[in-house]
Parts: structure tokens; sequence; C-alpha cells
């Protein structure tokens, strides 16, 4: 593989803005409260921090309880907004219709509710849960570099021992602020085995034919369609 880029699997997150933060840690009025660098992230300035929440979905009803998953990481710095990044097992779990959606387009996607396990202060949203659709963070000298542009569509191959796959709708983002990493979920690495240090490989745009210019080949995606079969 000769262009190579860093695949990353982004667990399930909270990104918060001050308000909701400042409420959930209990913060006196006129204050904020501050979240602290846990482990620095690969994006810059980006970072896990020092608090955990708890993400609460609907009742169960088998049990009657609330169905819940504990101890998730907030990520800063803070927001604009309010986001939770679940896995579509996550979602599952949670009992939520969390939607793919890219980070930040969280309008009409899945309501849950936070809890602070440390001071049982509740924030209940009415959306912002999302399962992250996979993506590539490039810097526009990347972005030249691998031919595309910010909002395309592509092709990546991750390459393992045991299980390459191929991930299709996968989205680049390009900004000055980036570092060149592809980011998937729990649900995506698992299924390729993408354990340790991964990379992969950008093959086509989601949009262009994957055999132009070649006499025998079957090429599939989107609707699905062949081009030069003979």
């Amino acid at each position: 593989m000769e262009k190579k880029i860093l695949v990353e699997t982004s667990a399930r997150h909270i990104h918060l803005d001050q308000a909701s933060f400042d409420y959930l840690m209990g913060a006196n009025e006129g204050e904020h409260a501050t979240l602290n660098v846990r482990k620095p992230l690969s994006q810059p300035g980006q970072y896990v921090s020092d608090v955990r929440l708890n993400l609460v979905g609907p009742v169960n009803p088998k049990t009657g309880k609330p169905r819940e998953i504990k101890n998730v990481s907030i990520l800063g710095p803070l927001r604009n907004l309010n986001q939770v990044e679940v896995s579509a097992t996550d979602a599952r779990t949670l009992g939520i219709a969390a939607p793919i959606r890219l980070s930040g387009d969280v309008k009409g996607s899945a309501p849950i509710t936070l809890v602070n396990p440390l001071n049982g202060r509740t924030l209940e949203l009415k959306e912002g849960a999302i399962v992250a659709k996979r993506h590539i963070h490039m810097t526009p000298k990347d972005a030249e570099e691998f031919n595309v542009k910010d909002g395309d569509s592509v092709y990546v191959a991750i390459e393992t021992p045991d299980r390459t796959t191929i991930y299709g709708d996968t989205i680049v983002r390009v900004s000055e602020k980036f570092s060149l990493a592809m980011h998937i979920d729990t649900d995506e690495s698992n299924a390729a085995e993408a354990g340790g240090t991964v990379y992969g490989e950008i093959l086509y745009l989601s949009d262009s034919c994957c055999c132009e210019g070649e006499d025998d080949c079957c090429c599939h995606h989107g609707e699905g369609h062949c081009c030069h079969k003979e």
C-alpha cells in the first residue's frame, strides 16, 4: 500500500457545550467547571478528559429498568453543541435509533440521557445521539496529495492480517486544524480485526468507476454497476 493513512478506532464518547457541562458538574452560578486532559488524541488540541458519564436510554420492558452504558468519556475541549457518538451495537444496547451522521449533524438525531454518577445530576437531551459516519481527517496539503476534496466519499481498503476490508461511503474532511487519520467506530474496527496500528489506502471515489481503463473488470458501488466486463 503506497499512500497509507493511519486508521484509528473511535470508541463511544461525549461532546458537551459549556452550559451542559457546568450543570452536570454542579458548578456554582456564575462559575465554570473545568475539563481536564487525561490523554491527548491524534487530532491537534483534542483529548480524552478525566470525566466520565453514564448514557441512559429508554426502559427495557423485559427488566423494567432503563438501558444503560456506564463510564463514557467526555472528549475535550468543550464544543458549541451536545453530541453523543456511539456504535450501532451501542445504540441497540441503549434502545435508541441513533442515525448515521457526520459529527455536528445532530438535528433530529436520537434523544439520550446523561447522568453524572458522582453527583447524580441528570441531563436529558432531546437530540444528539448519533453513529458517527466513518471519515478521514486531512489537511489541504493531504487532500491535494490524495487528489480529493472536502466532502468527497471514497472507498478505503483497511489491510489487516486476517480480515482486510474495503469500506465505502468514507467521507473526506479537510481543515488546516486536522492531522491525517481515518476514524472508524468499534463495530467497523472489529469487522476488520483492526487492532493495534493499522493503515488504510484510498482506492477510488465512491462515484467513480473502480476499473476504468481495464478490459475485464466488474465494479460494484452505490446501486451497483459493471464496466468493461467482456
